[in-house]
């Protein structure tokens, strides 16, 4: 249960860990918020209910360590060959790299993606949910501070906006797909580091905003399989449509809101001269849409058969709203926010 106490304990120490880690001055520091906030996700993750959480978290737990252990080592050598200089023959742009590769790994990366899809599929709607978004928040920031336009970083780029696309083609598990998704997203946040720090917190709280309400659409009706979307009530036409706009704006697709911070990057991607990157970029992604449509396409079209003992929860007022809310921003969130830039 979410409030219970201990939860509330977890949940405070996993904020104070990820504020330690983007506040701190020092690569220790960060270290340390970065443990802090490990340590107190692991014990969220276990779920009764859920067979699978006890194999996530031992997952997730020796990823992280691992990641941790490498981190701390190229902090301790970044430090010697700062202060030493000459007399310790470390490279700072190779101990750059694997200080990179290693918040690469702890935020679930390509090409050191291999845990998350795995750990996403133990772990109930809200985990993943955190998994997702703020758990990224961290390393984020501090990639940023080492990320570099070189030819090693658009390797990475590339290797994200890749894996993410065709990760998900032949994916039926909801949790899945939209771990392929964040991964294929992760390739446009690194993009926006090598533009700014507004570029790429803007393209997150974006992206933390459509996956919550994709993912709360989800976890309020209970889906875990793409199935169990083709036989969703069609007594609620409104329900499918707020899910479906939702997952086409999560792709990106033009009129939706999603298409907005993919813009943002677009232009300034271009205004520094990565045009050749950002093609790239913008086809892969396409890719990436086609198992959005895929989902939305078949489950409209197709005919499939209902149940009648499904009890919808749309007749809910927290349903209504939620649904009512997300469809409306999905819709019109682009029109909205170009109205308000062109108004400043």
């Amino acid at each position: 249960m979410i409030l219970h106490p201990t939860r509330l304990l977890f949940y405070s120490t996993l904020i104070l860990g990820t504020l330690i880690a983007i506040s701190s001055s020092s690569w220790l520091g960060a270290w340390v918020g970065l443990e802090i906030n490990l340590l107190s996700f692991i014990p969220l993750m276990s779920d009764k209910t859920n067979q699978f959480s006890t194999e996530a978290a031992l997952k997730y737990f020796l990823t992280q360590a691992l990641a941790s252990a490498i981190l701390i080592f190229g902090a301790v050598c970044l430090g010697l060959s700062t202060q030493f200089g000459s007399s310790y023959h470390f490279n700072s742009s190779t101990l750059n790299i694997l200080i990179s590769a290693t918040l690469l790994l702890k935020m679930g990366a390509a090409p050191f993606h291999f845990w998350f899809p795995g750990v996403m599929e133990g772990l109930n709607w809200i985990n993943g949910l955190i998994l997702m978004t703020w758990q990224k928040i961290a390393p984020l920031m501090l990639v940023s501070y080492v990320f570099n336009p070189s030819l090693i970083s658009f390797g990475f780029i590339f290797m994200c906006a890749l894996a993410g696309g065709l990760g998900g083609f032949n994916q039926t598990s909801l949790r899945k797909i939209m771990a392929y998704s964040s991964i294929n997203h992760l390739g446009w946040m690194l993009a926006a580091t090598l533009l700014g720090a507004s570029y790429w917190i803007t393209y997150f709280l974006f992206y933390s905003f459509l996956s919550s309400c994709v993912v709360l659409l989800f976890n309020l009706f209970n889906l875990s399989h793409i199935n169990q979307v083709f036989s969703l009530p069609v007594s609620n036409p409104v329900f499918k449509m707020a899910l479906f706009c939702n997952l086409l704006s999560l792709g990106g697709l033009p009129p939706f809101l999603g298409f907005l911070p993919k813009w943002i990057i677009i232009q300034g991607m271009v205004a520094a001269g990565y045009n050749f990157m950002i093609t790239i970029m913008v086809l892969l992604t396409l890719i990436a849409l086609y198992f959005y449509m895929r989902i939305g396409y078949s489950a409209f079209m197709l005919a499939h058969h209902e149940t009648k003992w499904i009890v919808a929860p749309f007749s809910s007022s927290l349903a209504q709203s939620l649904t009512i809310t997300s469809l409306t921003l999905s819709l019109f969130g682009l029109l909205l926010c170009s109205s308000v830039i062109l108004i400043l």
